[in-house]
């Protein structure tokens, strides 16, 4: 009975605590070989520093997707994910009325297999949701978004491999 999980312990829960992680003590300052002293920011370090804090805030702004860019983005995976997935749990529904109500026997298989293409349709909705979006802050881009996707599409592939190659 030792062996037996407690009731409130889920099954991927490790059994006991001792197994967990400890958090990495964070490294102490170093001494200035020069001074002796812990590092004290020199005048130029100071400057330096709050060029390159200046520098990292302006970089982070410049990676992140801009508000209207991305409620644009969510609208489109919304509707290109949102719709398939409903059909896909609306075909459980359907298949069980059919076969209780009305007593047509459906495959299993048949089941299986459309509301798999529905879910893989919503798939294929989010990935397209995203890249038909266009990117361009000003632009609203066309309804169906196939000319950004093609662009998007060209922009992230050039990205993977100008990356690849610096690896």
């Amino acid at each position: 009975m030792a062996t037996e999980p407690s009731r409130n312990a889920l099954p991927f829960e490790p059994r006991n605590k001792r197994n967990k992680k400890t958090p990495k003590a964070k490294p102490k300052p170093v001494a200035s070989k020069t001074t002796g002293k812990k590092n004290q920011p020199t005048p130029t370090s100071s400057k330096t520093a709050a060029k390159l804090n200046q520098s990292t805030a302006s970089s982070k702004e410049s990676r992140t997707i801009p508000q209207q860019v991305s409620k644009r983005m969510i609208r489109r995976m919304a509707l290109l994910c949102g719709i398939p997935t409903a059909l896909g749990i609306t075909s459980f529904f359907v298949s069980y009325f059919l076969v209780t109500n009305l007593g047509i026997k459906l495959p299993n298989v048949a089941v299986l297999l459309v509301s798999m293409g529905f879910w893989g349709l919503g798939v294929l909705g989010l990935s397209y949701g995203v890249l038909s979006a266009s990117w361009d802050e000003d632009v609203p881009g066309t309804l169906l978004g196939w000319q950004e996707f093609t662009t998007n599409l060209g922009r992230m592939t050039s990205a993977w491999r100008s990356a690849k190659q610096k690896d």
